[in-house]
């Protein structure tokens, strides 16, 4: 059974690759190359991840808000503060998935570079493009990297939103709030580090779009 279960997955994992091959030569044939695909991915990760740091804001002032309030407003405090939550972790997952379309294509574009090195018959084309290649590949790794660090700094911040909206939820009282009040200080930091990281993946991501874009 455990053999079934891996020949399927591997299959579906195929299926999936192939399905991505097929759109990258469907995609190059009406003169849109894995290039500009790889630069339109980074834009919408950039992008991704400036929402994010605005959701994220939000919710540290909500939760600011909330260490305020009296004992009267814990329901309606209890509702924002869940809504906030949702909100961010749907604002994570897609800078997550936004991040994997990056590397999706980046792999390809790599493979496909790092093959076609071997048609060249002038030596000094085929170094020129091999320097190019090294180039780029590593902007990217300096990118990917920033951006898996800026991804990482999201996970704290979540599991603490989640902590402190689930015992408001079982904790409807002044007595509450005042644990809250506890918790503010270290949430604001951890919101601080995601947003410095964040304007620095940004920042790698604009200069590695406007190197890709260079003829």
């Amino acid at each position: 059974m455990p053999a079934l279960r891996f020949l399927a997955f591997l299959s579906l994992l195929l299926a999936l690759s192939g399905c991505a091959s097929v759109y990258y030569d469907s995609m190059e044939k009406v003169g849109y190359h894995k290039r500009d695909i790889l630069v339109d991915r980074v834009e919408a990760a950039r992008d991704a991840q400036s929402d994010a740091q605005t959701q994220f804001q939000s919710a540290l002032e909500q939760f600011a808000s909330v260490v305020q309030l009296e004992e009267t407003d814990l329901e309606r405090a209890y509702d924002n503060l869940d809504n906030e939550y949702e909100s961010c972790n749907s604002a994570a997952e897609n800078v997550s998935n936004r991040i994997e379309k990056v590397e999706s294509v980046a792999d390809a574009l790599f493979e496909e570079w790092q093959a076609e090195l071997e048609q060249y018959e002038s030596q000094s084309l085929k170094d020129a493009s091999a320097k190019k290649l090294r180039q780029t590949r590593q902007r990217y790794k300096e990118m990917l990297a920033s951006m898996k660090q800026a991804e990482k700094s999201m996970q704290p911040v979540l599991r603490a939103l989640r902590d402190n909206v689930l015992f408001l939820k079982h904790n409807l009282n002044a007595q509450a709030i005042g644990s809250l009040r506890g918790e503010f200080g270290s949430l604001k930091a951890d919101i601080a580090t995601l947003i410095s990281r964040m304007n620095q993946s940004i920042e790698h991501s604009n200069a590695f779009i406007r190197n890709m874009q260079e003829p």
